[in-house]
Protein backbone atom coordinates (compact mmCIF):
# COMPACT_ATOMS: atom_id res chain seq x y z
CA UNK A 1 0.00 0.00 0.00
CA UNK A 2 1.54 3.49 -1.07
CA UNK A 3 1.92 6.30 1.72
CA UNK A 4 -0.67 8.85 1.73
CA UNK A 5 0.66 12.14 1.24
CA UNK A 6 -0.52 15.31 3.07
CA UNK A 7 -2.18 17.37 0.59
CA UNK A 8 -0.84 20.84 2.76
CA UNK A 9 2.39 19.52 2.22
CA UNK A 10 2.39 18.75 -1.48
CA UNK A 11 1.25 22.39 -1.89
CA UNK A 12 4.56 23.80 -0.09
CA UNK A 13 7.08 21.34 -0.93
CA UNK A 14 5.98 21.24 -4.58
CA UNK A 15 6.22 24.79 -5.90
CA UNK A 16 9.64 25.14 -4.40
CA UNK A 17 11.15 22.41 -5.99
CA UNK A 18 10.29 23.98 -9.33
CA UNK A 19 11.15 27.48 -8.13
CA UNK A 20 14.37 25.65 -7.26
CA UNK A 21 14.54 23.91 -10.76
CA UNK A 22 14.25 27.40 -12.18
CA UNK A 23 16.21 29.15 -10.46
CA UNK A 24 19.38 26.38 -11.17
CA UNK A 25 18.10 26.80 -15.20
CA UNK A 26 17.68 30.62 -14.86
CA UNK A 27 20.63 30.79 -13.28
CA UNK A 28 23.22 29.67 -16.41
CA UNK A 29 21.57 32.90 -18.59
CA UNK A 30 22.03 35.43 -15.91
CA UNK A 31 24.45 37.84 -17.01
CA UNK A 32 27.29 39.44 -14.50
CA UNK A 33 26.49 42.63 -13.08
CA UNK A 34 28.10 45.80 -14.68
CA UNK A 35 30.50 47.57 -13.35
CA UNK A 36 29.80 51.12 -12.47
CA UNK A 37 30.43 53.93 -14.68
CA UNK A 38 33.83 55.93 -13.96
CA UNK A 39 32.02 59.31 -13.73
CA UNK A 40 34.18 62.56 -13.51
CA UNK A 41 34.30 63.80 -9.88
CA UNK A 42 35.65 67.29 -10.34
CA UNK A 43 35.68 69.85 -13.11
CA UNK A 44 38.55 70.50 -15.24
CA UNK A 45 39.40 74.20 -13.71
CA UNK A 46 42.70 73.67 -12.24
CA UNK A 47 45.14 76.45 -12.93
CA UNK A 48 42.52 78.84 -14.50
CA UNK A 49 44.30 82.22 -13.70
CA UNK A 50 41.62 84.04 -12.12
CA UNK A 51 40.18 85.43 -8.49
CA UNK A 52 38.96 82.63 -6.36
CA UNK A 53 37.46 83.57 -2.85
CA UNK A 54 34.07 84.87 -3.98
CA UNK A 55 30.68 83.78 -2.87
CA UNK A 56 28.99 80.89 -4.81
CA UNK A 57 25.29 83.17 -6.35
CA UNK A 58 22.07 82.67 -3.90
CA UNK A 59 19.12 81.62 -4.83
CA UNK A 60 17.44 85.32 -6.20
CA UNK A 61 20.59 86.25 -7.03
CA UNK A 62 19.66 89.39 -9.24
CA UNK A 63 18.65 90.98 -6.18
CA UNK A 64 22.26 91.66 -5.48
CA UNK A 65 21.70 94.57 -8.18
CA UNK A 66 19.30 96.47 -5.75
CA UNK A 67 16.45 96.81 -8.63
CA UNK A 68 13.73 96.84 -8.04
CA UNK A 69 12.20 96.91 -11.68
CA UNK A 70 14.13 93.91 -12.59
CA UNK A 71 12.80 92.41 -8.73
CA UNK A 72 9.57 93.19 -10.71
CA UNK A 73 10.48 91.54 -14.01
CA UNK A 74 12.29 88.41 -12.43
CA UNK A 75 8.89 87.11 -10.19
CA UNK A 76 6.40 87.80 -13.11
CA UNK A 77 8.53 85.87 -15.57
CA UNK A 78 9.36 83.01 -13.06
CA UNK A 79 5.79 83.25 -12.54
CA UNK A 80 4.22 83.26 -15.94
CA UNK A 81 6.72 82.33 -18.55
CA UNK A 82 5.53 79.91 -20.80
CA UNK A 83 9.12 77.91 -21.11
CA UNK A 84 9.06 77.33 -17.58
CA UNK A 85 5.22 76.04 -17.59
CA UNK A 86 6.45 73.31 -20.53
CA UNK A 87 9.10 72.60 -18.06
CA UNK A 88 6.73 72.29 -15.24
CA UNK A 89 4.68 69.66 -17.24
CA UNK A 90 7.55 67.52 -17.87
CA UNK A 91 8.02 67.44 -14.01
CA UNK A 92 4.66 66.30 -13.37
CA UNK A 93 4.86 63.43 -15.60
CA UNK A 94 7.89 62.70 -14.31
CA UNK A 95 5.95 62.76 -10.92
CA UNK A 96 3.18 60.25 -12.53
CA UNK A 97 5.61 57.96 -13.75
CA UNK A 98 6.74 57.01 -10.17
CA UNK A 99 2.80 56.08 -9.94
CA UNK A 100 2.95 53.91 -12.40
CA UNK A 101 6.06 52.07 -12.07
CA UNK A 102 4.88 51.64 -8.43
CA UNK A 103 1.39 50.68 -9.35
CA UNK A 104 2.54 47.08 -11.52
CA UNK A 105 4.33 45.60 -9.19
CA UNK A 106 2.77 44.58 -5.80
CA UNK A 107 -0.76 43.74 -4.59
CA UNK A 108 -3.51 44.03 -7.40
CA UNK A 109 -7.26 42.96 -6.79
CA UNK A 110 -9.82 43.57 -9.36
CA UNK A 111 -13.89 42.30 -9.76
CA UNK A 112 -15.05 40.81 -12.75
CA UNK A 113 -18.95 40.64 -13.84
CA UNK A 114 -20.52 39.09 -16.86
CA UNK A 115 -23.93 38.04 -17.91
CA UNK A 116 -23.92 36.06 -21.23
CA UNK A 117 -26.51 34.23 -23.25
CA UNK A 118 -25.31 31.80 -25.23
CA UNK A 119 -26.44 29.16 -27.72
CA UNK A 120 -25.34 24.98 -27.78
CA UNK A 121 -24.66 23.78 -31.24
CA UNK A 122 -26.72 20.79 -32.02
CA UNK A 123 -23.72 18.93 -34.00
CA UNK A 124 -21.20 19.98 -30.53
CA UNK A 125 -19.08 17.49 -28.59
CA UNK A 126 -22.42 17.52 -26.66
CA UNK A 127 -25.57 18.46 -28.49
CA UNK A 128 -27.63 20.55 -27.05
CA UNK A 129 -31.02 17.40 -27.83
CA UNK A 130 -28.62 15.63 -24.87
CA UNK A 131 -29.18 18.55 -22.72
CA UNK A 132 -32.91 19.16 -23.56
CA UNK A 133 -32.36 22.93 -24.06
CA UNK A 134 -30.34 24.96 -26.96
CA UNK A 135 -30.35 28.35 -25.41
CA UNK A 136 -28.79 29.44 -21.49
CA UNK A 137 -27.87 31.98 -19.99
CA UNK A 138 -23.66 32.49 -18.03
CA UNK A 139 -23.48 34.37 -15.16
CA UNK A 140 -20.26 35.17 -13.37
CA UNK A 141 -18.86 37.12 -10.68
CA UNK A 142 -15.32 36.90 -9.07
CA UNK A 143 -13.13 38.76 -6.96
CA UNK A 144 -9.24 38.56 -8.09
CA UNK A 145 -6.35 38.75 -6.21
CA UNK A 146 -2.73 39.01 -7.04
CA UNK A 147 0.62 39.39 -5.72
CA UNK A 148 3.76 39.50 -7.21
CA UNK A 149 6.78 38.86 -5.67
CA UNK A 150 9.74 41.31 -5.76
CA UNK A 151 12.68 39.13 -4.99
CA UNK A 152 14.86 39.86 -7.89
CA UNK A 153 14.18 44.09 -7.41
CA UNK A 154 12.61 44.23 -10.59
CA UNK A 155 9.88 46.22 -9.95
CA UNK A 156 12.14 48.02 -6.90
CA UNK A 157 14.64 49.19 -9.72
CA UNK A 158 11.79 50.23 -12.24
CA UNK A 159 10.26 52.64 -9.17
CA UNK A 160 13.53 53.81 -8.50
CA UNK A 161 14.59 54.46 -12.48
CA UNK A 162 11.44 56.52 -12.19
CA UNK A 163 12.40 58.47 -9.25
CA UNK A 164 15.36 59.44 -10.55
CA UNK A 165 13.57 59.74 -13.97
CA UNK A 166 11.75 62.69 -11.58
CA UNK A 167 14.87 64.04 -10.03
CA UNK A 168 16.22 64.64 -13.72
CA UNK A 169 13.23 66.71 -14.72
CA UNK A 170 13.20 68.78 -11.32
CA UNK A 171 17.04 69.60 -12.08
CA UNK A 172 15.56 70.41 -15.58
CA UNK A 173 12.70 72.39 -14.47
CA UNK A 174 15.70 74.35 -12.38
CA UNK A 175 18.17 74.86 -14.97
CA UNK A 176 15.16 76.40 -16.86
CA UNK A 177 14.15 78.72 -14.75
CA UNK A 178 17.92 79.81 -14.45
CA UNK A 179 17.98 80.04 -18.23
CA UNK A 180 14.69 82.37 -18.41
CA UNK A 181 16.14 84.51 -15.32
CA UNK A 182 20.12 85.32 -16.51
CA UNK A 183 17.74 85.86 -19.78
CA UNK A 184 15.68 88.70 -17.93
CA UNK A 185 18.33 90.09 -15.96
CA UNK A 186 20.71 90.34 -19.81
CA UNK A 187 17.89 92.02 -21.69
CA UNK A 188 16.78 94.26 -18.72
CA UNK A 189 20.30 95.59 -18.11
CA UNK A 190 20.96 95.73 -21.93
CA UNK A 191 17.81 97.89 -22.33
CA UNK A 192 18.98 99.87 -19.28
CA UNK A 193 22.58 100.42 -21.59
CA UNK A 194 20.50 101.56 -24.56
CA UNK A 195 18.91 104.64 -22.62
CA UNK A 196 22.77 105.76 -20.66
CA UNK A 197 24.15 105.49 -24.51
CA UNK A 198 21.25 106.95 -26.57
CA UNK A 199 20.86 110.15 -23.55
CA UNK A 200 25.25 110.22 -24.66
CA UNK A 201 24.47 109.97 -28.07
CA UNK A 202 21.63 112.94 -27.84
CA UNK A 203 24.12 115.06 -25.97
CA UNK A 204 27.23 114.41 -28.18
CA UNK A 205 25.19 115.36 -31.16
CA UNK A 206 24.10 118.70 -29.90
CA UNK A 207 27.48 119.76 -29.21
CA UNK A 208 28.59 118.46 -32.69
CA UNK A 209 25.41 121.00 -34.02
CA UNK A 210 26.52 123.51 -31.93
CA UNK A 211 30.12 123.54 -33.30
CA UNK A 212 29.06 122.85 -37.19
CA UNK A 213 26.94 126.21 -36.60
CA UNK A 214 30.29 127.99 -35.90
CA UNK A 215 31.74 126.71 -39.01
CA UNK A 216 28.61 127.82 -40.89
CA UNK A 217 29.18 131.12 -39.66
CA UNK A 218 32.62 131.33 -40.49
CA UNK A 219 32.39 129.99 -44.19
CA UNK A 220 29.48 132.57 -44.67
CA UNK A 221 31.85 135.24 -44.09
CA UNK A 222 34.75 133.69 -45.69
CA UNK A 223 37.18 133.01 -43.18
CA UNK A 224 37.14 129.18 -43.79
CA UNK A 225 36.75 126.96 -46.93
CA UNK A 226 33.39 125.44 -47.90
CA UNK A 227 35.06 121.62 -46.81
CA UNK A 228 35.17 122.46 -43.19
CA UNK A 229 31.25 122.64 -42.86
CA UNK A 230 30.68 119.61 -44.79
CA UNK A 231 32.99 118.05 -42.29
CA UNK A 232 31.19 119.24 -39.52
CA UNK A 233 28.25 118.29 -41.16
CA UNK A 234 29.22 114.58 -41.69
CA UNK A 235 29.84 114.56 -37.95
CA UNK A 236 27.14 115.47 -37.05
CA UNK A 237 25.41 112.66 -39.15
CA UNK A 238 27.21 110.26 -37.44
CA UNK A 239 26.27 111.58 -34.18
CA UNK A 240 22.81 111.58 -35.37
CA UNK A 241 23.05 107.95 -37.00
CA UNK A 242 24.46 106.23 -33.56
CA UNK A 243 21.28 108.30 -31.92
CA UNK A 244 19.19 106.31 -34.05
CA UNK A 245 20.51 103.06 -33.62
CA UNK A 246 19.96 103.19 -29.92
CA UNK A 247 16.68 104.51 -29.98
CA UNK A 248 15.97 101.69 -32.73
CA UNK A 249 17.95 99.31 -29.99
CA UNK A 250 15.57 99.81 -26.92
CA UNK A 251 12.68 99.04 -28.74
CA UNK A 252 13.63 95.33 -29.79
CA UNK A 253 14.49 94.60 -26.12
CA UNK A 254 11.77 95.77 -24.95
CA UNK A 255 10.19 93.18 -26.96
CA UNK A 256 12.69 90.69 -26.52
CA UNK A 257 11.80 91.21 -22.30
CA UNK A 258 7.76 91.01 -23.15
CA UNK A 259 8.52 87.64 -25.22
CA UNK A 260 10.80 86.27 -22.01
CA UNK A 261 8.09 86.80 -19.48
CA UNK A 262 5.10 85.78 -21.86
CA UNK A 263 3.42 88.38 -23.07
CA UNK A 264 3.01 92.02 -25.54
CA UNK A 265 5.41 94.83 -25.08
CA UNK A 266 2.21 96.68 -23.96
CA UNK A 267 2.15 94.53 -20.74
CA UNK A 268 5.31 95.24 -19.74
CA UNK A 269 5.03 97.75 -16.67
CA UNK A 270 6.74 101.66 -17.61
CA UNK A 271 10.87 101.43 -16.99
CA UNK A 272 12.31 104.02 -15.73
CA UNK A 273 16.48 104.74 -16.91
CA UNK A 274 18.75 103.59 -14.26
CA UNK A 275 22.50 103.15 -13.51
CA UNK A 276 24.26 100.92 -14.89
CA UNK A 277 25.64 98.68 -11.82
CA UNK A 278 29.22 97.83 -11.06
CA UNK A 279 30.34 94.31 -12.13
CA UNK A 280 32.89 91.97 -10.28
CA UNK A 281 32.72 88.84 -9.12
CA UNK A 282 35.48 86.22 -8.28
CA UNK A 283 35.13 82.37 -8.41
CA UNK A 284 34.32 80.65 -5.22
CA UNK A 285 36.60 78.56 -3.49
CA UNK A 286 36.99 74.45 -4.75
CA UNK A 287 34.79 75.69 -7.81
CA UNK A 288 36.06 72.59 -9.46
CA UNK A 289 34.61 70.19 -7.02
CA UNK A 290 31.62 72.23 -5.66
CA UNK A 291 30.12 72.82 -9.16
CA UNK A 292 28.93 69.38 -9.55
CA UNK A 293 26.23 69.92 -7.22
CA UNK A 294 25.46 73.64 -8.02
CA UNK A 295 25.11 73.25 -11.66
CA UNK A 296 21.49 71.79 -12.38
CA UNK A 297 22.10 70.53 -16.10
CA UNK A 298 24.77 68.34 -14.15
CA UNK A 299 22.66 67.43 -11.59
CA UNK A 300 20.13 66.26 -14.12
CA UNK A 301 22.50 64.38 -16.04
CA UNK A 302 23.97 62.60 -12.81
CA UNK A 303 20.60 61.61 -12.23
CA UNK A 304 20.10 60.01 -15.84
CA UNK A 305 22.90 57.99 -14.93
CA UNK A 306 21.30 56.83 -11.79
CA UNK A 307 18.49 56.03 -13.30
CA UNK A 308 20.22 54.21 -16.53
CA UNK A 309 21.98 51.96 -13.79
CA UNK A 310 18.42 51.07 -12.30
CA UNK A 311 16.48 50.31 -15.80
CA UNK A 312 19.80 47.91 -16.25
CA UNK A 313 19.01 45.96 -12.83
CA UNK A 314 15.43 46.16 -13.74
CA UNK A 315 17.11 44.14 -17.54
CA UNK A 316 19.08 42.01 -15.53
CA UNK A 317 15.74 41.02 -13.27
CA UNK A 318 14.11 39.94 -16.06
CA UNK A 319 16.19 36.92 -16.25
CA UNK A 320 15.05 35.81 -13.15
CA UNK A 321 11.80 34.13 -12.87
CA UNK A 322 8.61 35.63 -11.77
CA UNK A 323 6.81 34.04 -8.78
CA UNK A 324 3.32 34.98 -7.89
CA UNK A 325 0.04 34.31 -5.39
CA UNK A 326 -2.95 34.22 -6.96
CA UNK A 327 -6.64 34.15 -5.51
CA UNK A 328 -9.73 33.82 -6.61
CA UNK A 329 -13.95 34.13 -4.86
CA UNK A 330 -16.79 34.56 -6.56
CA UNK A 331 -19.93 33.04 -8.16
CA UNK A 332 -20.33 31.22 -10.69
CA UNK A 333 -24.09 29.65 -12.10
CA UNK A 334 -26.39 28.81 -16.03
CA UNK A 335 -28.85 29.82 -14.06
CA UNK A 336 -29.44 33.58 -13.24
CA UNK A 337 -31.72 32.83 -10.67
CA UNK A 338 -29.23 30.57 -8.29
CA UNK A 339 -26.08 33.00 -9.15
CA UNK A 340 -26.28 34.76 -6.01
CA UNK A 341 -26.99 30.93 -3.83
CA UNK A 342 -24.61 29.44 -1.64
CA UNK A 343 -23.93 26.69 -4.14
CA UNK A 344 -22.82 29.05 -7.01
CA UNK A 345 -19.80 29.72 -5.01
CA UNK A 346 -16.28 29.07 -6.61
CA UNK A 347 -12.60 29.69 -5.35
CA UNK A 348 -9.33 29.05 -5.99
CA UNK A 349 -5.75 29.64 -4.21
CA UNK A 350 -2.71 28.99 -5.85
CA UNK A 351 0.93 30.16 -6.73
CA UNK A 352 2.36 30.88 -10.02
CA UNK A 353 5.79 30.77 -11.85
CA UNK A 354 7.19 32.53 -15.13
CA UNK A 355 10.33 31.40 -16.31
CA UNK A 356 11.90 33.11 -19.75
CA UNK A 357 13.84 30.16 -20.89
CA UNK A 358 12.80 30.55 -24.62
CA UNK A 359 13.28 34.44 -24.60
CA UNK A 360 16.54 34.41 -23.97
CA UNK A 361 17.48 36.22 -27.41
CA UNK A 362 15.45 39.32 -26.26
CA UNK A 363 16.19 39.46 -22.94
CA UNK A 364 19.93 39.85 -23.90
CA UNK A 365 19.16 42.28 -26.29
CA UNK A 366 17.21 44.38 -23.93
CA UNK A 367 20.07 44.05 -21.46
CA UNK A 368 22.49 45.31 -24.13
CA UNK A 369 20.22 48.12 -24.69
CA UNK A 370 20.36 49.20 -21.18
CA UNK A 371 23.89 49.10 -20.67
CA UNK A 372 24.68 51.41 -24.22
CA UNK A 373 22.46 53.92 -22.39
CA UNK A 374 24.00 53.52 -19.51
CA UNK A 375 27.23 54.81 -21.42
CA UNK A 376 25.66 57.08 -23.17
CA UNK A 377 24.10 58.46 -20.18
CA UNK A 378 27.62 58.50 -18.93
CA UNK A 379 29.21 60.16 -21.45
CA UNK A 380 26.67 62.96 -21.36
CA UNK A 381 27.16 63.27 -17.95
CA UNK A 382 30.95 63.92 -18.57
CA UNK A 383 30.23 66.14 -21.49
CA UNK A 384 28.20 68.16 -19.37
CA UNK A 385 31.14 68.17 -16.52
CA UNK A 386 33.82 69.76 -19.26
CA UNK A 387 31.25 71.77 -20.88
CA UNK A 388 30.30 73.08 -17.40
CA UNK A 389 33.93 73.93 -16.87
CA UNK A 390 34.49 75.54 -20.13
CA UNK A 391 31.45 77.52 -19.55
CA UNK A 392 32.73 79.09 -16.29
CA UNK A 393 35.99 79.56 -17.37
CA UNK A 394 35.47 81.62 -20.65
CA UNK A 395 33.16 83.52 -18.67
CA UNK A 396 35.25 84.22 -16.00
CA UNK A 397 38.07 85.45 -17.90
CA UNK A 398 36.09 87.26 -20.57
CA UNK A 399 34.97 89.12 -17.63
CA UNK A 400 38.55 89.45 -16.10
CA UNK A 401 39.70 91.46 -19.46
CA UNK A 402 36.58 93.68 -19.09
CA UNK A 403 37.39 94.46 -16.10
CA UNK A 404 41.58 95.39 -17.40
CA UNK A 405 40.07 97.19 -20.09
CA UNK A 406 37.77 99.50 -17.91
CA UNK A 407 40.60 100.66 -15.83
CA UNK A 408 42.49 101.96 -18.82
CA UNK A 409 39.08 103.19 -20.48
CA UNK A 410 38.82 105.17 -17.15
CA UNK A 411 42.10 106.51 -17.69
CA UNK A 412 41.30 107.47 -20.92
CA UNK A 413 38.35 109.57 -19.50
CA UNK A 414 40.27 111.27 -17.32
CA UNK A 415 42.86 112.20 -20.25
CA UNK A 416 39.29 113.36 -21.87
CA UNK A 417 38.52 115.28 -18.72
CA UNK A 418 41.64 117.39 -18.39
CA UNK A 419 41.46 118.38 -22.00
CA UNK A 420 37.30 119.67 -21.88
CA UNK A 421 39.01 121.72 -18.87
CA UNK A 422 41.57 122.73 -20.85
CA UNK A 423 39.62 123.95 -24.41
CA UNK A 424 37.34 125.60 -21.74
CA UNK A 425 39.94 127.79 -20.60
CA UNK A 426 41.12 128.97 -24.04
CA UNK A 427 37.98 129.99 -25.09
CA UNK A 428 37.12 131.72 -21.92
CA UNK A 429 40.51 133.61 -22.25
CA UNK A 430 39.56 133.92 -26.20
CA UNK A 431 42.57 132.44 -27.07
CA UNK A 432 40.30 130.31 -29.76
CA UNK A 433 36.43 130.01 -30.56
CA UNK A 434 34.28 127.52 -29.10
CA UNK A 435 34.44 124.64 -31.25
CA UNK A 436 37.27 123.72 -29.63
CA UNK A 437 35.27 123.04 -26.13
CA UNK A 438 32.57 121.21 -28.60
CA UNK A 439 34.72 118.94 -29.81
CA UNK A 440 36.63 117.95 -26.27
CA UNK A 441 33.04 117.56 -25.35
CA UNK A 442 32.08 115.60 -27.92
CA UNK A 443 35.10 114.00 -27.40
CA UNK A 444 34.69 113.49 -23.58
CA UNK A 445 31.21 112.02 -24.15
CA UNK A 446 32.44 109.46 -27.07
CA UNK A 447 34.69 108.43 -24.27
CA UNK A 448 31.77 108.17 -21.46
CA UNK A 449 30.22 106.17 -24.29
CA UNK A 450 32.77 103.43 -24.55
CA UNK A 451 33.01 103.10 -20.74
CA UNK A 452 29.17 102.86 -20.53
CA UNK A 453 29.84 100.02 -23.89
CA UNK A 454 32.34 98.20 -21.49
CA UNK A 455 30.20 98.49 -18.37
CA UNK A 456 27.27 96.83 -20.24
CA UNK A 457 29.48 94.28 -21.14
CA UNK A 458 30.92 93.69 -17.60
CA UNK A 459 27.36 93.57 -15.94
CA UNK A 460 26.34 90.71 -19.00
CA UNK A 461 29.14 88.97 -18.12
CA UNK A 462 28.90 88.58 -14.93
CA UNK A 463 25.29 87.45 -15.62
CA UNK A 464 26.35 84.52 -17.52
CA UNK A 465 29.06 83.77 -14.77
CA UNK A 466 26.03 83.62 -12.36
CA UNK A 467 24.50 81.25 -14.90
CA UNK A 468 27.51 79.68 -15.43
CA UNK A 469 27.93 78.68 -11.22
CA UNK A 470 24.44 77.16 -11.27
CA UNK A 471 22.36 80.88 -10.43
CA UNK A 472 21.92 79.74 -6.21
CA UNK A 473 20.98 75.75 -7.11
CA UNK A 474 22.36 73.68 -4.88
CA UNK A 475 22.13 69.51 -5.60
CA UNK A 476 22.01 68.71 -1.63
CA UNK A 477 18.77 70.06 -0.41
CA UNK A 478 15.64 68.15 0.23
CA UNK A 479 13.55 67.68 -3.32
CA UNK A 480 9.39 67.47 -3.42
CA UNK A 481 9.92 64.08 -5.37
CA UNK A 482 8.83 61.22 -3.78
CA UNK A 483 11.40 59.19 -2.06
CA UNK A 484 11.71 55.43 -3.61
CA UNK A 485 12.95 54.02 -0.19
CA UNK A 486 16.58 53.96 1.23
CA UNK A 487 19.42 53.70 -1.24
CA UNK A 488 22.43 52.19 -0.68
CA UNK A 489 24.58 55.14 -2.74
CA UNK A 490 23.37 57.30 -0.17
CA UNK A 491 21.65 60.04 -2.95
CA UNK A 492 19.99 62.81 -2.08
CA UNK A 493 17.48 64.71 -4.48
CA UNK A 494 18.58 67.83 -5.61
CA UNK A 495 15.99 70.67 -4.98
CA UNK A 496 15.03 73.17 -6.98
CA UNK A 497 16.40 76.38 -5.82
CA UNK A 498 15.60 79.35 -8.68
CA UNK A 499 11.80 79.77 -7.68
CA UNK A 500 9.68 76.89 -9.89
CA UNK A 501 6.57 77.89 -12.26
CA UNK A 502 3.09 78.05 -10.89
Amino acid sequence: MLPQTDPMTAFTVRPCVAVAAALVLAGCSIPPRPDTPDLRQEAPLAGLAVPRGGAWPQAEWWQRYRDPQLDALERKALATAPSLEEAHQRFEGAIRSIDVARAVGGASTEFNGQVQRQRLSEHGLIPSQFLGFTWYDQGDLSLQFRYDFDFWGKQRAAVEAAVDAAHAAEAERSAAALLLASAVADTYFGWQADQARLALAGDAAVALERSRGITARRVTRGIEAPDALQQAAARVAAARELEAAYAGSAPIRLAALAALLGGAPQDLPTLAAMPLPEAGAALPDDVGIDLLARRPDIAASRWRVEAAMRRVDQARAEFYPDISLGAMAGLSSIDLDRLLTAGSRVAGIGPALHLPLFNLGGLRAAYGVSQAQLQAAAAAYDSSVVDAARDVASQALALQQIQARERERARQLDTARVLQGTAAARVQRGIVDARDLYAAQAQLLQQRDAQATLQAQAVSTEIALIKALGGGYHAADTAAVPAAGARSSGRTAPATAVPPAH
